[in-house]
């Protein structure tokens, strides 16, 4: 099968959306799909964009957002429909509706996301306060996507859940795969195990990986640290991918953004990973975390909310646990201290969290999935 693989950024790039638009592609092509990528789409009318963003900005104090006009993406669409006549396939697929909402095309249409527009308004910071006009814009483009294509994949069932609660969809064509992994261990259970049973259960090393402190819960997880080490178990918090906006105490260990593109990069998540008890991520909002999975091909398990995509995620009492998303530090704090302090049950919580990786948040459970599913509705 054939598949025209759509995005508005280049696909093969791994910091566009944190690597997930290139793993959904090779974990297609893993599994016997022949891909065409259609990419770097050039987005239009910039003034116009510009112009419109100020006025709302001044005149009504809101919120306007180009990557939801009609204009903009309909400009998206002609680019796509410009590459696909020279591009042969069975089938168009892209990891998002912008780029695909207003193609005109009698190719069967599929997207693979981790949210719908309704489900992000007033979720994430951006998406507050929006203008009429973008949340008009936003609705149809959503609408457009849902009743075009043939397959709606979404990483959670919050994102499906959304689908069909705010859009006229037929929920037989809306269905949940998890997204994988992007970064691994390699390791195996027997392997998982053995650095479980290793770390020192008087201690606690905690694990914070997210680029925006605010929403991800970065002041959140000080607080944890601070908390367990006032009920008597000496902890330290490392924290990847952003510095917090002022000074932090000493048991914090900032280390700014670590690439995995670099080997020194790989090399210091790949400690981190194995030294951490816990990764700890108690996010305000969160359509997709795919640390959540990274975090479980070490065994880790996560100490997280209950909020957006992450329940799909992480399941209570096997990867980890969730906490309400106004928990205070004390229940996370209290749950870890509760898991270090009786003997084997860290060792049990590690290997289960290793199994809910190999079993469900890896890519190649992933696109195999994906790929029947594709197979499936638009043979």
């Amino acid at each position: 099968m054939e598949i025209a693989y759509v995005t508005t950024y280049d696909a093969s790039d791994l910091s566009a959306w944190s690597g997930s638009g290139y793993h959904v592609l090779k974990a297609l092509q893993d599994n016997g799909l022949r891909i065409s990528p259609i990419g770097s789409l050039e987005t239009r009318f910039r003034r116009v964009s510009r112009a419109k963003q100020r006025f709302y900005a001044r005149f009504r104090a809101t919120r306007y957002l180009a990557n939801r006009d009609p204009l903009v993406l309909k400009a998206y669409a002609a680019q796509v429909e410009k590459a696909l006549a020279r591009t042969p396939c069975d089938v168009i697929f892209s990891p998002g509706t912008i780029p695909i909402a207003y193609l005109r095309t009698d190719k069967p249409l599929v997207f693979w996301t981790d949210a719908t527009f309704a489900g992000m308004i007033d979720f994430y910071p951006v998406y507050r306060n929006l203008c009429t006009e973008t949340i008009r814009g936003g609705n149809r483009m959503e609408q457009r996507a849902l009743s075009a294509c043939r397959l709606a994949l979404y990483t959670s069932e919050w994102a499906a859940e959304s689908a069909l609660r705010n859009y006229d969809v037929d929920p037989a064509k809306v269905k949940v795969v998890p997204f994988g992994a992007n970064f691994e261990s390699g390791w195996d259970e027997a392997k998982v195990r053995k650095n479980a049973a290793g770390k020192p259960l008087d201690a606690c090393r905690l694990l914070f990986i997210g680029v925006d402190w605010e929403r991800k819960g970065g002041d959140v997880a000080v607080e944890i640290a601070r908390r367990l080490d006032r009920l008597g178990l000496r902890t330290e918090l490392d924290v990847v991918g952003t510095s917090p906006p002022g000074p932090v105490p000493d048991f914090v260990r900032v280390h700014g953004f670590v690439s995995k593109k670099t080997a020194e990069g790989r090399a210091l998540l790949d400690r981190l990973f194995a030294e951490a008890h816990f990764l700890v991520l108690p996010s305000r909002a969160e359509c997709n975390a795919v640390v959540l999975a990274e975090a479980g091909s070490y065994g880790l398990p996560c100490l997280t909310t209950d909020v957006g995509g992450i329940p799909t995620s992480i399941r209570d009492g096997l990867n980890g646990r969730t906490f309400p998303r106004d928990a205070g530090p004390e229940p996370y704090a209290d749950y870890a201290v509760d898991v270090l302090s009786r003997p084997g049950e860290y060792e049990r919580l590690a290997a289960s969290s290793f199994e809910e990786y190999t079993r469900r948040l890896n890519w190649s459970v992933a696109g195999r999935e994906a790929a029947r599913l594709i197979r499936e509705y638009c043979a």
